[in-house]
């Protein structure tokens, strides 16, 4: 525990010198991707099973490129000290050539950079995987490259390879483009002027970080390059290769700047959270001037002490009317909720989950945790959404309990009640005995009993037909869900489909384009051109609409791995169909229990909602009509070979409109993006 003189001299420090200001420190991590909510892909980037690829998979040379943003704007600039701040980041990524070309073949890169939030960033590819050569020494960007062509490791500033960077990854037996997952730290240390990158194989019997760097750079002052914010993110580059960049963790710090020494005190030990101050005993003017001392000491206490009860006084009131501010969120929202079935006690849905116990956990929503709840004494069942205690959670909580409270349709999940208490939101829903739609296609147990036959499956894809056409036309306000898949969509007892989940539902006016920016949904469900600039309409739900209904007819998940590649089910069923021979697609389970006709249609039916062009797209309207037969399915037409879509952009897009959560019209989409058949 640090002296009274030393806590004094800590205060004067903070507010007597106006430079020892302290950047604050930010640390995150994802020990795994797993969903969009933090990061934005660009480019051909992709999101599969916890790991974000960076360019595509080809068996042929390509071009490929793809960059993956974290979302908040980072600032590691102390304006007052003028230094930046040092900053620390590891990750695993592997880097795979599927023709296993030789190194003069092979020209492509990955990159960790920093990148200005108020620069354009013109072009995903070219130099660093992230500029083109226009932009080379017009944007202040910080990057590390890792090159596989000729296994080197190089700092990158303005686009330009720093001189005598090279690393030297060869001699400590790292080879880039293995294939094998590799972790890299990177270390810049803002008091030594140096940066740091330390590269290992990631394995079971070694993933520690090295003694020796394969890159030292030294003599190195970043302050020139990152005064602005910056985003931090991963960029790579597949340039007529068949390259394949994938990134599978990341963690990152920023350590915070070193403040300016206060005068006449020797500082040491300075960190992001507190600082010691030391006098020079034997300095004899100290001994002389004590007196002198004792009045600066008696000087500084009538100045700190003040200041630091206002900084007191300035907390409690900010705290007391985010408290109020709380306190009336709730009340509105018990108002708004009057119309609902019923209101129910915290007590009562506590007790009914046992507390919320984990034995009583029936699922995950998109804001929270499912529970089975039982009440007694009527022995009556119901499930209860809990949201989490976290900003995101509540605004998904109350953008699903203000559509879903609306809404009225037999294929809907139907609302019992609510309650809003100890400061915790919680919706009560019908319980479905059933369960989901994805356990029952693929039961944990292999030969299970309980198979849905194909009647039952038909009877699926045209009740969520019925509630999509009612969502996207019939209802008051139009309804975008978002996130169709069938692990939303539940059974009855009598296996009939309930949609529920309305926690990423856009709700719009009938006069407004239905447009968002958030990202937001499962991979694999998502529509190639939500994937690209996060704009979700109807037609992004037809595509998911389109993946459910081949799942159903198939019996497959819509991205399965086949040895050491992953299948898309789309791909997989439109390559039946290139051959004449679509029904052979249908789930094998089903023994050929079904009639031919009607999975045919329902295979044409799914590839026609999952096309990629979305003006090729039929409406749900248009599906429930051909399902119902009052529209002749030989009206279908579906292209032999896959469509191929190339996407180009009209205006530059900056970083800021990138991750950019808010809405736009739909003249800005036509004027941003231009999607053409290839």
């Amino acid at each position: 525990m640090c002296s009274g003189r030393t806590l004094v001299l800590f205060f004067l420090s903070c507010f007597l010198d106006p430079t020892g200001v302290l950047a604050q420190n930010l640390t995150f991590e994802f020990s795994s991707f797993t969903s969009l909510r933090n990061v934005t892909l660009v480019g051909d980037s992709f999101l599969r099973n916890g790991v974000v690829g960076l360019t595509r998979s080809s068996d042929v040379p390509t071009s490929s490129a793809g960059a993956v943003i974290y979302n908040d704007r980072i600032s590691l600039f102390d304006p007052h000290s003028n230094a930046s701040s040092s900053f620390s980041t590891s990750f695993a990524f592997s880097i795979t050539d599927n023709l296993n070309n030789p190194p003069s073949l092979v020209d492509g890169s990955l990159s960790f950079f920093l990148f200005p939030s108020n620069h354009t960033l013109w072009s995903i590819g070219g130099k660093m995987g992230l500029l083109n050569s226009s932009q080379l020494t017009r944007s202040n960007v910080v990057a590390v490259e890792f090159v596989p062509s000729d296994n080197r490791v190089e700092l990158g500033l303005n686009g330009v390879a720093s001189i005598n960077t090279t690393g030297d990854t060869i001699s400590q037996g790292i080879d880039l483009k293995s294939g094998e997952l590799i972790t890299a730290w990177i270390d810049y240390e803002s008091e030594k002027r140096k940066l740091q990158v330390f590269l290992s194989y990631n394995n079971s019997t070694s993933n520690f970080k090295p003694e020796n760097p394969v890159l030292n750079v030294d003599d190195l002052d970043l302050s020139g390059y990152i005064k602005e914010i910056v985003y931090v993110g991963f960029a790579a580059s597949a340039e007529g290769s068949t390259e394949l960049h994938q990134l599978v963790n990341w963690r990152f710090q920023s350590n915070g700047s070193l403040p300016a020494t206060p005068p006449k005190f020797h500082a040491h030990n300075v960190s992001g959270s507190w600082v010691s101050a030391t006098v020079d005993i034997h300095n004899k003017s100290y001994n002389h001037s004590s007196n002198k001392h004792d009045k600066r000491l008696g000087l500084g206490i009538a100045i700190a002490g003040p200041a630091f009860f206002c900084v007191v006084l300035v907390s409690l009131g900010y705290f007391s009317v985010r408290k109020w501010r709380n306190g009336r969120t709730l009340k509105r929202v018990k108002t708004d909720l009057m119309s609902c079935p019923r209101e129910f006690s915290y007590k009562e849905l506590k007790v009914a989950t046992k507390g919320f116990h984990s034995s009583r956990i029936i699922g995950q929503g998109s804001f929270g945790t499912v529970y089975k709840a039982l009440f007694l004494p009527s022995g009556a069942i119901a499930a209860v959404k809990r949201s989490r205690q976290s900003h995101d959670g509540k605004t998904e909580f109350l953008a699903e309990l203000s559509i879903i409270a609306g809404l009225r349709h037999k294929n809907l999940v139907q609302l019992q009640g609510w309650c809003v208490d100890k400061g915790e939101l919680l919706l009560v829903y019908d319980f479905m005995p059933n369960g989901s739609l994805d356990k029952m296609l693929y039961p944990e147990s292999e030969g299970s009993q309980n198979l849905l036959n194909w009647s039952r499956r038909l009877n699926i894809a045209i009740g969520l037909a019925s509630v999509l056409t009612y969502l996207h036309k019939e209802c008051e306000k139009r309804v975008i869900h978002r996130d169709i898949k069938t692990g939303n969509i539940l059974l009855d007892a009598n296996y009939n489909p309930r949609l529920g989940d309305f926690g990423l539902a856009k709700l719009m006016d009938h006069d407004r384009s239905p447009v968002s920016t958030l990202t937001a949904g499962t991979m694999g469900y998502l529509a190639p051109e939500y994937l690209q600039y996060g704009m979700a309409t109807e037609k992004t739900d037809v595509f998911s609409y389109g993946v459910v209904v081949l799942e159903v007819a198939c019996g497959r998940r819509p991205i399965e791995r086949e040895g050491q590649n992953m299948v898309n089910l789309v791909d997989w069923v439109w390559g039946f169909h290139s051959q004449g021979k679509i029904v052979e697609a249908a789930d094998k389970r089903l023994n050929g229990e079904f009639t031919e006709k009607e999975m045919k249609k329902l295979l044409l039916l799914g590839l026609s909602c999952a096309n990629p062009d979305s003006a090729e797209r039929p409406s749900m309207t248009r599906v429930l009509q051909i399902l119902s037969n009052d529209e002749p399915a030989s009206t279908l037409v579906v292209p032999k070979v896959k469509p191929c879509l190339t996407f180009s952009c009209g205006l530059p897009l900056s970083l800021d409109e990138i991750v950019s959560d808010s809405d736009v019209e739909s003249s800005t989409e036509k004027s941003l993006c231009e999607i053409r058949i290839g």
